[in-house]
């Protein structure tokens, strides 16, 4: 009886009639830093996808701010479900253009493991605080330490091993808040390309649904935007009347989601056509991203952006907590360097190896939760 389970050589057969010409695909992969024994049933970024989900990194991901904190109420987003919302985007966009759904997925679920606690308000004040030694932060970076480095739960090598296609995505991920320090010349993958606008997609409308849902934003004022209304016009024909304003907001947040999605769409399949993209090598050959939105959307997106940076990021509700969390980032980093012996033991003994002790305590402070700061601050003394 002929065996009704694919393994993995069928699974990049499948792979290779399904994807465009132009996507990763996982036969061809550069492979990992330490080799090991290919899975049996498992494609290469499947298996970095688990590997990512698994690591005590994303697990932490629960307790760190999105933008509300974490007992603000148990329907704001975190970090993690943050994380998942990407996730779930690039999946479904690098389904559509033919692109490598696994690969997509493993750069959206590790690219914010590297944050710090309480945002980038929290990132800024531990790069300011890493200068004094000559050192710098950018979550991009440290995403890929932690599973490059960090994570340790294999006996024969430290980090995760993930491929270098996976590795390289974090390295070129970019949002408009981050700020990476390595600018390589080949561009990135158009998986990698996804991720950086599901990104975008993302946070733009999960912060103006927990906005609207905290009270700090108001329907008059969101009215305003030119996506959210537009968003409001297409639900109000398909639906007529919703009497309940929670569902009105849920069925106007995903309206906006589909149709920044389209317009990617629409963008993305002129420019591959512009661009006369015929495989992967011509992907890295090209000096900006396919991967896009039109220019009317762009506009649309840079109004959401200026108007919750103004409307929500700094309202004094929001930045308070954010201002708090960047004083505790600044007392956790000086009491931990004064006092390296109060760290964990397994970071003393990388200071025994003759670590620098500003990195030891970086990696530390980084990998907290916003909980587990506050309850360590309270004991500096």
């Amino acid at each position: 009886m002929e065996s009704l389970v694919k393994n993995r050589q069928q699974l990049e057969k499948e792979e290779e009639n399904r994807l465009a010409p132009y996507a990763v695909k996982s036969r061809n992969s550069r492979g990992r830093k330490y080799d090991e024994k290919e899975d049996d049933y498992r494609l290469s970024f499947q298996r970095d996808r688990d590997r990512i989900i698994h690591s005590k990194a994303f697990r932490r991901l629960k307790a760190k701010t999105q933008v509300f904190i974490e007992h603000y109420g148990d329907h704001f987003r975190t970090r993690l479900t943050h994380t998942l919302e990407v996730a779930q985007i690039s999946r479904d966009i690098a389904r559509s253009l033919g692109l490598n759904e696994d690969l997509a997925e493993a750069i959206a679920l590790a690219h914010d493991l590297g944050h710090t606690p309480f945002g980038h308000m929290g990132e800024e004040a531990l790069s300011a605080c890493l200068q004094l030694f000559g050192l710098h932060f950018e979550h991009n970076e440290q995403s890929r330490r932690i599973v490059s480095e960090i994570e340790h739960q294999y006996p024969d090598f430290h980090g995760l091993n993930l491929t270098e296609e996976v590795l390289e995505g974090l390295m070129k991920h970019q949002s408009p808040w981050d700020h990476p320090v390595f600018k390589e010349r080949k561009s990135p993958s158009l998986e990698a390309q996804v991720v950086n606008l599901s990104d975008e997609i993302a946070y733009h409308n999960h912060d103006i649904d927990d906005g609207l849902r905290s009270g700090i934003l108001t329907y008059q004022s969101v009215q305003k935007l030119t996506l959210f209304h537009e968003a409001c016009e297409l639900v109000k024909r398909r639906y007529e009347k919703i009497s309940d304003e929670s569902v009105q907001l849920s069925r106007i947040v995903s309206q906006m989601i589909s149709l920044m999605i389209y317009d990617l769409y629409s963008a993305t399949q002129k420019n591959l056509a512009h661009s006369q993209i015929k495989n992967l090598k011509d992907v890295y050959n090209l000096k900006k991203p396919v991967v896009s939105f039109t220019p009317e959307m762009a506009k649309r997106t840079h109004e959401l952006k200026d108007f919750l940076t103004e409307r929500l990021y700094f309202h004094p509700r929001v930045h308070r907590r954010a201002l708090k969390g960047k004083k505790i980032i600044r007392k956790l980093f000086e009491h931990y360097v004064k006092n390296p012996h109060r760290l964990p033991d397994k970071l003393k003994n990388r200071i025994e190896k003759g670590e620098q002790k500003a990195e030891i305590v970086r990696d530390f402070i980084a990998g907290m939760t916003d909980t587990f700061a506050e309850d360590c601050v309270r004991d500096c003394k």
